[in-house]
């Protein structure tokens, strides 16, 4: 027993360095978001090198295990490799991926390259296994950063059903069982132009204040269990030329952040019925998301002695419509932060800990 222990800490440490010798290699290559060309290359040709057959639409591949079967359901595993703008508070150089008292700095090490390249790892481990009980199709995704079109979005019709989804982001291996959505809404109260020193016109501000005191004071009937009622901030307002007219419009914006006791659709459809400004959302695309405390792959993490717990910050999850998981190696307090780090030793946390929860249930 005591030498089979010993071996398999010999392989998480060599798949840990491994990871994160792929990982300094992706911070020295620039990839913000939309100019991910070279580091989707990088990846490509790491799975290459390891005898897997990776696809790739624009800047996103993907792969699956080596004994792949229609006749079994398929776990997602995905993560980003874009990353934001380097930020003013900036002393290193974002892309210089050194490492320092446990300490692997650079643009994207945290956030979420450490998700990734652990990622990575564990498909790697399980690849060429076989008899598992489920499919595994890595897929490591572009524009992330930016909800934009051209990433997990756009290949998840090529990917096949899947029946639940690991999305890798720092949560310090803890569970996001749930993921808040977000509407931003952009909302026109109608007046009537007037001369504002006579009894004329209707003032649209007046209008629009009516219906931003609703926002304010609305509750939605039903709470989510684990972030409780939606939250709704107007966020922006404007209105009026001139100090003399009164205004025929006011335009007003809010920020809605879903929970998983709705869809999108139904809070949009709730808003009109009680406000009388124009509601317009600019999307309903980044849902809420979710999945059981009781689903094996939660439970696994349980075992583990990891916490669930529910996330107000949106990630890829919103782009799914099947049960999925936020989990991953690092420190959500660390993204998009000056001289961004993540500890080496949390990768290795990282690929231990996916490993550890996959094979309680594959």
């Amino acid at each position: 027993m005591d030498c089979i222990q010993k071996n398999s800490k010999m392989e998480i440490n060599s798949l840990a360095q491994e990871a994160t010798a792929l990982l300094q290699n992706l911070i020295a290559t620039p990839s913000l978001s939309k100019e991910e060309h070279n580091t989707a290359t990088i990846i490509e040709n790491f799975l290459i090198d390891k005898g897997v057959s990776p696809n790739r639409i624009i800047n996103n591949v993907w792969a699956y295990n080596q004994h792949y079967d229609t006749s079994k359901p398929t776990i997602l595993l995905n993560s980003h490799h874009d990353t934001v703008k380097p930020n003013s508070g900036y002393i290193r150089d974002p892309f210089s991926a050194d490492i320092e008292d446990g300490k692997l700095y650079g643009l994207g090490s945290n956030d979420a390259g450490g998700c990734l390249v652990s990622l990575v790892e564990t498909f790697l481990y399980f690849y060429a296994q076989a008899n598992l009980k489920y499919n595994i199709c890595l897929a490591l995704t572009a524009e992330e950063e930016i909800s934009g079109r051209n990433g997990l979005e756009l290949i998840i019709p090529e990917l096949g059903l899947l029946e639940f989804a690991i999305v890798g982001e720092p949560t310090q291996m803890n569970l996001a069982i749930a993921e808040k959505g977000l509407m931003v809404l952009d909302c026109q109260a109608h007046g009537k132009a007037g001369h504002a020193a006579r009894e004329e016109g209707d003032n649209a501000i007046y209008k629009a204040l009516k219906d931003i005191e609703w926002f304010q004071n609305y509750q939605f009937p039903k709470v989510s269990e684990v972030f409780g009622p939606i939250k709704m901030s107007v966020t922006i307002i404007n209105a009026g030329s001139q100090h003399n007219v009164v205004p025929a419009t006011c335009y007003f914006t809010v920020d809605v952040r879903v929970t998983d006791a709705y869809r999108n659709e139904e809070v949009l459809e709730l808003i009109r019925q009680h406000v009388s400004c124009d509601v317009k959302a600019r999307s309903t695309r980044l849902k809420p998301s979710s999945i059981s405390k009781d689903h094996p792959i939660v439970q696994a993490g349980i075992a583990l002695g990891k916490t669930a717990y529910g996330s107000p910050t949106t990630s890829d999850q919103a782009l799914l419509d099947i049960p999925s998981l936020k989990v991953g190696p690092g420190d959500s307090g660390r993204s998009h932060m000056a001289d961004e780090y993540i500890f080496v030793y949390e990768i290795r946390d990282g690929v231990e800990g996916y490993i550890k929860m996959l094979k309680r249930i594959v």
